[in-house]
Protein backbone atom coordinates (compact mmCIF):
# COMPACT_ATOMS: atom_id res chain seq x y z
CA UNK A 1 0.00 0.00 0.00
CA UNK A 2 1.31 3.45 -0.93
CA UNK A 3 2.36 5.97 1.71
CA UNK A 4 -0.08 8.74 2.65
CA UNK A 5 0.75 12.24 3.81
CA UNK A 6 -2.09 12.59 6.33
CA UNK A 7 -4.27 10.44 8.56
CA UNK A 8 -7.46 9.39 6.76
CA UNK A 9 -10.62 7.77 8.16
CA UNK A 10 -9.15 4.26 8.04
CA UNK A 11 -5.96 5.33 9.77
CA UNK A 12 -7.83 7.29 12.42
CA UNK A 13 -10.14 4.39 13.28
CA UNK A 14 -7.25 1.94 13.56
CA UNK A 15 -5.19 4.38 15.61
CA UNK A 16 -8.03 5.03 18.06
CA UNK A 17 -8.65 1.27 18.41
CA UNK A 18 -4.96 0.64 19.02
CA UNK A 19 -4.82 3.49 21.54
CA UNK A 20 -7.76 1.92 23.38
CA UNK A 21 -5.98 -1.43 23.64
CA UNK A 22 -2.72 0.20 24.71
CA UNK A 23 -4.56 2.24 27.35
CA UNK A 24 -6.15 -0.92 28.70
CA UNK A 25 -2.74 -2.55 28.69
CA UNK A 26 -1.52 -0.36 31.57
CA UNK A 27 -4.24 -1.79 33.82
CA UNK A 28 -3.68 -5.36 32.62
CA UNK A 29 0.04 -5.18 33.36
CA UNK A 30 -0.56 -3.97 36.89
CA UNK A 31 -3.10 -6.74 37.51
CA UNK A 32 -0.85 -9.51 36.15
CA UNK A 33 2.10 -8.21 38.20
CA UNK A 34 0.29 -9.75 41.18
CA UNK A 35 0.73 -13.20 39.64
CA UNK A 36 3.96 -12.91 37.64
CA UNK A 37 7.19 -11.12 38.41
CA UNK A 38 7.25 -8.04 36.10
CA UNK A 39 10.42 -8.83 34.13
CA UNK A 40 9.38 -12.46 33.71
CA UNK A 41 5.99 -11.22 32.48
CA UNK A 42 7.77 -9.14 29.82
CA UNK A 43 9.77 -12.09 28.51
CA UNK A 44 6.93 -14.62 28.72
CA UNK A 45 4.51 -12.27 26.97
CA UNK A 46 6.97 -11.78 24.11
CA UNK A 47 7.67 -15.52 23.84
CA UNK A 48 3.96 -16.37 23.72
CA UNK A 49 3.28 -13.65 21.14
CA UNK A 50 5.74 -15.17 18.66
CA UNK A 51 3.30 -17.98 17.84
CA UNK A 52 0.24 -15.89 16.79
CA UNK A 53 2.38 -13.27 15.02
CA UNK A 54 4.31 -15.82 12.94
CA UNK A 55 1.13 -17.85 12.41
CA UNK A 56 -0.71 -14.82 11.04
CA UNK A 57 2.24 -13.92 8.81
CA UNK A 58 2.34 -17.41 7.31
CA UNK A 59 -1.42 -17.57 6.77
CA UNK A 60 -1.45 -14.12 5.17
CA UNK A 61 1.67 -14.98 3.14
CA UNK A 62 3.65 -12.05 4.53
CA UNK A 63 7.37 -12.00 3.89
CA UNK A 64 9.52 -13.01 6.88
CA UNK A 65 13.22 -12.55 6.17
CA UNK A 66 16.40 -11.68 8.06
CA UNK A 67 18.59 -11.58 4.92
CA UNK A 68 17.26 -8.31 3.48
CA UNK A 69 19.60 -6.08 5.47
CA UNK A 70 17.15 -5.66 8.34
CA UNK A 71 18.78 -8.07 10.81
CA UNK A 72 20.90 -5.68 12.87
CA UNK A 73 18.37 -2.83 12.90
CA UNK A 74 15.80 -5.45 13.89
CA UNK A 75 17.98 -6.68 16.74
CA UNK A 76 18.49 -3.13 17.99
CA UNK A 77 14.74 -2.50 17.88
CA UNK A 78 14.19 -5.73 19.77
CA UNK A 79 16.60 -4.60 22.49
CA UNK A 80 14.82 -1.22 22.71
CA UNK A 81 11.50 -3.05 22.92
CA UNK A 82 12.77 -5.29 25.72
CA UNK A 83 14.30 -2.46 27.74
CA UNK A 84 11.23 -0.24 27.26
CA UNK A 85 8.88 -2.83 28.71
CA UNK A 86 11.20 -3.92 31.50
CA UNK A 87 11.14 -0.31 32.66
CA UNK A 88 7.36 0.04 32.29
CA UNK A 89 6.44 -3.26 33.95
CA UNK A 90 8.83 -2.62 36.83
CA UNK A 91 7.61 0.97 37.17
CA UNK A 92 4.05 -0.22 37.70
CA UNK A 93 5.29 -1.90 40.88
CA UNK A 94 6.09 1.54 42.30
CA UNK A 95 3.73 4.05 40.71
CA UNK A 96 0.08 4.23 39.70
CA UNK A 97 -1.42 3.56 36.28
CA UNK A 98 -2.33 7.25 36.06
CA UNK A 99 1.19 8.55 36.73
CA UNK A 100 2.75 5.85 34.54
CA UNK A 101 0.49 6.92 31.67
CA UNK A 102 1.53 10.55 32.01
CA UNK A 103 5.23 9.70 31.82
CA UNK A 104 5.18 6.79 29.38
CA UNK A 105 3.01 8.53 26.80
CA UNK A 106 5.36 11.45 26.43
CA UNK A 107 6.82 9.25 23.68
CA UNK A 108 5.12 11.15 20.80
CA UNK A 109 6.83 14.34 21.93
CA UNK A 110 10.29 12.74 21.78
CA UNK A 111 9.45 11.13 18.44
CA UNK A 112 8.09 14.31 16.87
CA UNK A 113 11.18 16.28 17.89
CA UNK A 114 13.53 13.56 16.61
CA UNK A 115 11.55 13.12 13.38
CA UNK A 116 11.95 16.86 12.75
CA UNK A 117 15.71 16.29 12.35
CA UNK A 118 15.88 12.70 11.08
CA UNK A 119 12.88 12.02 8.84
CA UNK A 120 12.41 14.11 5.66
CA UNK A 121 9.01 15.73 5.34
CA UNK A 122 8.13 15.55 9.04
CA UNK A 123 9.34 18.92 10.23
CA UNK A 124 7.68 20.59 13.20
CA UNK A 125 5.40 23.42 12.09
CA UNK A 126 3.94 25.90 14.55
CA UNK A 127 0.65 23.98 14.36
CA UNK A 128 2.31 20.70 15.27
CA UNK A 129 4.26 22.25 18.13
CA UNK A 130 1.12 23.87 19.50
CA UNK A 131 -0.84 20.64 19.14
CA UNK A 132 1.79 18.52 20.86
CA UNK A 133 2.22 21.00 23.71
CA UNK A 134 -1.54 21.32 24.14
CA UNK A 135 -1.93 17.55 24.29
CA UNK A 136 0.91 17.22 26.81
CA UNK A 137 -0.70 19.91 28.97
CA UNK A 138 -3.97 18.03 28.72
CA UNK A 139 -2.42 14.82 30.00
CA UNK A 140 -0.74 16.65 32.87
CA UNK A 141 -4.01 18.41 33.69
CA UNK A 142 -5.84 15.09 33.79
CA UNK A 143 -3.79 13.94 36.75
CA UNK A 144 -3.04 17.25 38.50
CA UNK A 145 -3.57 16.96 42.25
CA UNK A 146 -1.79 19.52 44.48
CA UNK A 147 -2.71 17.57 47.62
CA UNK A 148 -1.00 14.35 46.51
CA UNK A 149 2.03 13.23 48.50
CA UNK A 150 4.64 11.55 46.32
CA UNK A 151 7.20 9.18 47.82
CA UNK A 152 10.62 8.17 46.54
CA UNK A 153 9.38 4.87 45.09
CA UNK A 154 6.66 6.65 43.14
CA UNK A 155 9.21 9.11 41.73
CA UNK A 156 11.48 6.19 40.80
CA UNK A 157 8.59 4.59 38.92
CA UNK A 158 7.88 7.88 37.15
CA UNK A 159 11.51 8.20 36.04
CA UNK A 160 11.50 4.61 34.78
CA UNK A 161 8.42 5.39 32.68
CA UNK A 162 10.09 8.48 31.22
CA UNK A 163 13.12 6.40 30.29
CA UNK A 164 10.84 3.79 28.75
CA UNK A 165 9.09 6.48 26.69
CA UNK A 166 12.44 7.68 25.32
CA UNK A 167 13.36 4.12 24.27
CA UNK A 168 9.93 3.59 22.73
CA UNK A 169 10.43 6.67 20.58
CA UNK A 170 13.57 5.08 19.17
CA UNK A 171 11.65 2.15 17.70
CA UNK A 172 9.61 4.03 15.04
CA UNK A 173 12.72 6.04 14.20
CA UNK A 174 14.61 2.81 13.50
CA UNK A 175 11.67 1.46 11.51
CA UNK A 176 11.56 4.57 9.32
CA UNK A 177 15.27 5.38 8.89
CA UNK A 178 16.95 1.96 8.44
CA UNK A 179 16.63 -1.11 6.22
CA UNK A 180 13.98 -2.28 8.66
CA UNK A 181 11.60 -0.05 6.67
CA UNK A 182 11.77 -2.66 3.89
CA UNK A 183 10.50 -5.40 6.20
CA UNK A 184 6.83 -6.26 6.57
CA UNK A 185 5.12 -5.11 9.79
CA UNK A 186 4.89 -8.77 10.78
CA UNK A 187 8.67 -9.19 10.45
CA UNK A 188 9.25 -6.02 12.42
CA UNK A 189 7.13 -7.36 15.26
CA UNK A 190 8.88 -10.74 15.07
CA UNK A 191 12.15 -8.91 15.72
CA UNK A 192 10.56 -7.11 18.69
CA UNK A 193 9.07 -10.12 20.44
CA UNK A 194 11.77 -12.59 19.37
CA UNK A 195 14.73 -10.58 20.62
CA UNK A 196 12.79 -9.57 23.75
CA UNK A 197 12.00 -13.18 24.63
CA UNK A 198 15.57 -14.37 24.02
CA UNK A 199 17.12 -11.56 26.06
CA UNK A 200 14.62 -11.09 28.89
CA UNK A 201 13.65 -14.64 29.91
CA UNK A 202 17.22 -15.69 30.86
CA UNK A 203 17.75 -12.62 33.06
CA UNK A 204 14.31 -12.58 34.69
CA UNK A 205 15.35 -14.82 37.67
CA UNK A 206 17.72 -12.03 38.71
CA UNK A 207 14.70 -9.90 39.61
CA UNK A 208 13.12 -12.28 42.10
CA UNK A 209 10.71 -15.20 42.24
CA UNK A 210 9.08 -15.75 38.84
CA UNK A 211 5.62 -16.90 39.95
CA UNK A 212 3.67 -15.00 42.58
CA UNK A 213 -0.03 -15.51 43.31
CA UNK A 214 -1.04 -16.67 39.83
CA UNK A 215 -4.76 -17.41 39.39
CA UNK A 216 -6.84 -18.57 36.36
CA UNK A 217 -8.21 -15.03 36.06
CA UNK A 218 -4.71 -13.58 35.80
CA UNK A 219 -3.78 -16.23 33.22
CA UNK A 220 -6.78 -15.12 31.14
CA UNK A 221 -5.77 -11.46 31.47
CA UNK A 222 -2.25 -12.39 30.40
CA UNK A 223 -3.70 -14.17 27.35
CA UNK A 224 -5.61 -10.99 26.43
CA UNK A 225 -2.30 -9.10 26.49
CA UNK A 226 -0.66 -11.64 24.20
CA UNK A 227 -3.46 -11.93 21.65
CA UNK A 228 -4.94 -8.45 21.55
CA UNK A 229 -2.27 -6.03 22.80
CA UNK A 230 0.98 -7.47 21.43
CA UNK A 231 -0.27 -9.54 18.49
CA UNK A 232 -2.99 -7.14 17.33
CA UNK A 233 -2.40 -3.58 18.58
CA UNK A 234 1.38 -3.60 18.10
CA UNK A 235 1.12 -5.21 14.67
CA UNK A 236 -1.44 -2.61 13.62
CA UNK A 237 0.82 0.16 14.91
CA UNK A 238 3.80 -1.05 12.87
CA UNK A 239 1.60 -1.36 9.78
CA UNK A 240 0.37 2.21 10.27
CA UNK A 241 3.97 3.46 10.52
CA UNK A 242 4.62 2.12 7.02
CA UNK A 243 1.64 4.03 5.60
CA UNK A 244 1.35 7.31 7.54
CA UNK A 245 3.82 9.95 8.87
CA UNK A 246 5.49 8.74 12.08
CA UNK A 247 4.82 11.87 14.15
CA UNK A 248 1.14 11.89 13.20
CA UNK A 249 0.75 8.20 14.05
CA UNK A 250 2.46 8.80 17.38
CA UNK A 251 0.24 11.79 18.14
CA UNK A 252 -2.72 9.47 18.60
CA UNK A 253 -0.85 7.79 21.45
CA UNK A 254 -2.01 10.74 23.56
CA UNK A 255 -5.41 9.02 23.63
CA UNK A 256 -3.99 5.94 25.35
CA UNK A 257 -3.58 7.47 28.83
CA UNK A 258 -7.15 8.75 28.62
CA UNK A 259 -8.35 5.26 27.83
CA UNK A 260 -6.08 4.08 30.64
CA UNK A 261 -7.89 6.42 33.04
CA UNK A 262 -11.26 5.13 31.86
CA UNK A 263 -10.29 1.49 32.34
CA UNK A 264 -8.62 2.36 35.62
CA UNK A 265 -11.99 3.73 36.76
CA UNK A 266 -13.89 0.76 35.34
CA UNK A 267 -11.58 -2.00 36.58
CA UNK A 268 -9.59 -0.52 39.45
CA UNK A 269 -12.22 1.89 40.77
CA UNK A 270 -10.26 5.09 40.12
CA UNK A 271 -12.20 8.35 40.37
CA UNK A 272 -12.74 10.45 37.23
CA UNK A 273 -12.95 14.21 37.80
CA UNK A 274 -13.68 17.31 35.72
CA UNK A 275 -9.92 17.49 35.09
CA UNK A 276 -10.18 14.31 33.00
CA UNK A 277 -12.95 15.79 30.83
CA UNK A 278 -10.99 19.02 30.31
CA UNK A 279 -7.89 17.02 29.43
CA UNK A 280 -9.84 14.99 26.88
CA UNK A 281 -10.93 18.20 25.12
CA UNK A 282 -7.35 19.53 25.10
CA UNK A 283 -5.95 16.29 23.71
CA UNK A 284 -8.61 16.14 21.00
CA UNK A 285 -7.87 19.72 19.88
CA UNK A 286 -4.14 18.98 20.09
CA UNK A 287 -4.50 16.07 17.68
CA UNK A 288 -6.34 18.31 15.20
CA UNK A 289 -3.44 20.77 15.24
CA UNK A 290 -0.79 18.03 15.01
CA UNK A 291 -2.48 16.80 11.83
CA UNK A 292 -2.94 20.30 10.38
CA UNK A 293 -0.69 21.12 7.46
CA UNK A 294 1.37 24.31 7.61
CA UNK A 295 0.10 27.12 5.40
Amino acid sequence: MERRSRIDALGASLLVSSALLLGLNQVLIKLVNAGLQPVFQVGLRSACAIIPVVGFALLAKRKLSVTDGSFWPGVICGLLFAAEFILLFQALEFTTVARASIMFYTMPFWLAVAAHYLIPGERLSRYKVFGLLLAICGIVLAFYDPSESVGEKVLLGDLMCLAGAFLWGGIPLMVRTTRLAKSTPEMQLVYMVGVSAVVVLPISPLFGELIRDLTPTLVAIFAVQVLFVVSTAFLTWFWLLKIYPAAKVASYSFLSPLFGVFFGWLILGEHITIWILLALAMVSVGIVFVNKEAD
